[in-house]
């Protein structure tokens, strides 16, 4: 029975960077071995035991076999006569089929090290085009490591698994959850970029892919098309460091661009209410977390007017509050801000400027909370009056503000 760790603890080490995770592979043992050592078991395919101590994982050496179309359509095979070359040749990247042995020996029998040392992606066998997510996955890397390019014959395999329809029997929830990962990367364009390369795109978020090609507005900058200025916005937002709901809405808020008539682009009129169709529909389809739906849906549907604070007038002001929901829930209010700021910021020559209305929503906001509802609906004899009283309370409060009363 030998150990081994394997796959992104090896790669990370080499490229020295942080290993957050430690996988180990464990060649010529049985299920009952491991019991009698202490171990846990945890896998459901295939035997995974955790360690009794360290609580890291210990998988037995195996090989597979696709039994049917999609990620799932495999068949396990675990035996003491699996060798570690076996184990490892089943992987997705060269780079993540190394490993280390308990003495320390480097173990790379696919070429990795040289594929990190050359910083490009290359398929470990003809096995990838068997696993759609391995798509997913390579374009999440592209997203993680900069400087990484992806080897000619692997984005033909990828091609071909696209064309094939493998990428068709992705499962939502698979798809979301590497879509989630790569928008936490530090260049979540690069995983578009790839997807876009490989045919992927077109079939798992058609709507973000109909966006390349189509012309901004005359005045926002338009030598770059719609789906480059969301590539830019999305990656603002991982500059700034933004959670995963704000980096979900950067990646949706322009989707109603796609369906606009042909005869009246450039221009884009009234695209905000199909973005936010559109958010909620592709939000749904992949069964993003609630807090991402909600905040993609009122970012699509919000940003445009959210930009304009200057020249709204103070009852509009206050119906963007309301309709925003932000006196009850103003920290997602916040979220709305940051998103629109790297909507704002995603234009060439608008990285690094300040977003100017976003001080003004806060002072609005402010001026709103300040609104005593409930002595003024006691003030208030007529009880059906209440609402409208309390709304244009909250009208006076904001018109006394300099800073958000047009120019």
């Amino acid at each position: 029975m030998r150990c081994y760790v394997v796959g992104g603890a090896i790669r990370d080490e080499l490229l020295g960077l942080p290993v957050q995770d430690r996988d180990w592979v464990v060649v010529g043992a049985t299920p009952e071995e491991m019991l009698a050592r202490g171990f846990r078991p945890v896998g459901k395919d295939f035997p995974v035991f955790l360690h009794p101590e360290t609580q890291e994982e210990y998988a037995l050496a195996r090989t597979e076999r696709k039994t049917g179309r999609g990620y799932k359509g495999f068949a396990f095979h675990t035996a003491p006569d699996v060798t570690l070359e076996d184990d490892l040749v089943r992987r997705d990247l060269t780079i993540n089929a190394m490993a280390r042995d308990e003495d320390g020996t480097l173990v790379d029998p696919y070429g990795g090290r040289a594929d990190l040392a050359a910083r490009v992606f290359r398929h470990v066998s003809p096995a990838f085009a068997e696993d759609p997510v391995r798509i997913l996955r390579v374009a999440r890397f592209a997203a993680r490591f900069d400087g990484f390019t992806l080897a000619p014959e692997t984005l033909a395999l990828m091609c071909a698994m696209v064309d094939e329809g493998e990428v068709d029997h992705l499962v939502p929830e698979r798809v979301w959850q590497e879509f989630a990962r790569g928008l936490m990367e530090a260049a979540p364009s690069r995983m578009i970029r790839v997807l876009r390369e490989c045919g992927a795109l077109a079939r798992i978020l058609p709507e973000l892919d109909r966006l390349f090609g189509v012309p901004q507005p005359e005045q926002y900058h338009p030598e770059i098309d719609t789906g480059d200025h969301v590539l830019r916005v999305i990656d603002r937002a991982a500059a700034t460091a933004q959670p995963l709901p704000v980096r979900w809405a950067c990646l949706l808020h322009d989707l109603g661009k796609g369906d606009t008539p042909a005869d009246i682009l450039p221009h884009h009129y009234g695209h905000e209410a199909r973005s936010a169709r559109r958010a909620r529909e592709v939000s749904e389809r992949l069964k993003a977390p609630s807090d991402c739906r909600e905040l993609a849906e009122l970012v699509a549907r919000e940003h445009g007017i959210v930009g304009h604070v200057d020249e709204l007038r103070p009852g509009t002001v206050v119906q963007v509050l309301e309709r925003a929901d932000a006196l009850r829930r103003p920290e997602r209010f916040e979220l709305l801000l940051s998103a629109c700021a790297c909507d704002a910021q995603g234009r060439p020559g608008y990285e690094t400027r300040d977003y100017a209305p976003a001080p003004r929503w806060r002072a609005a906001l402010a001026a709103v909370q300040g609104v005593d509802a409930g002595a003024t609906a006691r003030a208030c004899e007529d009880r059906a009056q209440i609402p409208q009283r309390i709304h244009a309370a909250r009208v006076a409060a904001v018109k006394a503000l300099p800073a958000v009363t047009p120019r």
